[in-house]
């Protein structure tokens, strides 16, 4: 009997902790790659044009999430690539598929995460992650060219009083 998944209508992330504590229990525990210091988390998951965008901190990776919502989102072969345009740029997320959680998109941002130091660390980085996907890159500031200054540095000398 094949699942049928529908959109998530409120925010995937206890359903998404639950799952991935579940693997970190049952698959991973005491493997090398885990970082002891850390564990499963769910920091954030935000609706993005109808769907849902998160962060996932485990002890073995720090990944970008996207789970449908309602919105473009169609499940693609675990194992896939599909690119996605965000106001920071186009990222590419890969295909995948879990019991209990059904077709989701990764993007990893850390794997393994040994250098972190602690959950909090973590959780931080995976927050300015998403924070920064969301937003737009800031414009260039255009600052007049003086060309003395420019050449008074590029030949080290210094700048008269």
């Amino acid at each position: 009997m094949t699942e049928v998944w529908l959109p998530y209508d409120t925010d995937p992330a206890p359903v998404v902790a639950s799952v991935f504590r579940r693997i970190h229990t049952e698959r991973m525990a005491g493997l090398p790659i885990c970082n002891r210091a850390l564990s499963v988390a769910v920091p954030a998951f935000e609706r993005w044009q109808g769907d849902w965008v998160g962060v996932l901190v485990t002890p073995w990776a720090i990944n970008l999430l996207l789970l449908p919502g309602g919105g473009a989102f169609q499940a693609v072969s675990v194992g896939q690539h599909q690119r996605w345009s965000f106001p920071s740029g186009d990222y590419e997320f890969l295909g995948s598929r879990e019991a209990g959680l059904g077709p989701y998109q990764t993007c990893s941002l850390f794997s393994p995460v040994s250098e972190f130091d602690s959950q909090d660390e973590a959780v931080a980085v995976a927050r300015a992650a998403l924070a920064g996907l969301l937003a737009p890159p800031p414009e260039a500031r255009r600052v007049p060219l003086d060309r003395r200054a420019f050449l008074r540095t590029a030949l080290g000398r210094s700048p008269r009083p």
